[in-house]
């Protein structure tokens, strides 16, 4: 009898966990954990596998496995792919700098589109997104698709939203955004 009560309460749990699953998008093929964290997740999916190797090498993934809650907007591989090779291979060598960049897509908060959509009402049109790397990111609506502009005006469109994380949520986004001063000079 117990072993029943067991199984049948392991059944609920995984139920629960795949009903979960089917409510978040997949991304980059994989399916995304609700009960996971953002590099747990990241780390599935085929097209932010760019993205998870600069955060480890950043030194940032245990900040990201961390509690939070955070947003991240997470540039795909096709976004760090507009960048020179030259410049990757000096961020690479930057370790500041990439942290830098990086965390200028990192908001110390978990903001569902459907929260960023009305304080971009709320505030007429545009509203600021302080991030945790210092940077400050614009969020705008272009008809129905959310975007987002950073200091030096490059706009960056976001391709999937609302992916759930233990820790907060994803966005998924089409380009790299920069912190002011760095960018189209540097190849970037």
């Amino acid at each position: 009898m117990l072993t029943k009560t067991l199984l049948a309460s392991a059944a609920l749990i995984v139920t629960g966990s795949l009903a979960q699953a089917q409510d978040n998008p997949m991304v980059g093929g994989a399916e995304m954990m609700p009960d996971r964290t953002i590099v747990e997740n990241a780390s599935e999916a085929e097209n932010l596998t760019t993205l998870v190797s600069l955060v480890s090498q950043a030194g940032l993934a245990e900040t990201l496995s961390g509690e939070g809650p955070f947003t991240v907007f997470a540039p795909t591989n096709a976004a760090f792919d507009r960048i020179t090779d030259e410049s990757m291979e000096a961020l690479a060598n930057n370790p500041d700098q990439l942290s830098q960049i990086l965390t200028c897509h990192v908001v110390a908060a978990n903001a569902n589109s459907t929260a960023i959509m009305g304080m971009i009402a709320d505030d007429g049109g545009r509203h600021p997104v302080p991030t945790v790397g210092g940077c400050e990111l614009v969020a705008y609506m272009d008809g129905d698709t959310l975007m987002l502009e950073d200091e030096n005006g490059r706009t960056a469109s976001v391709i999937q939203a609302d992916v759930t994380q233990s820790n907060g949520v994803v966005h998924v986004i089409d380009r790299v955004l920069l912190p002011e001063g760095q960018g189209e000079a540097e190849g970037m």
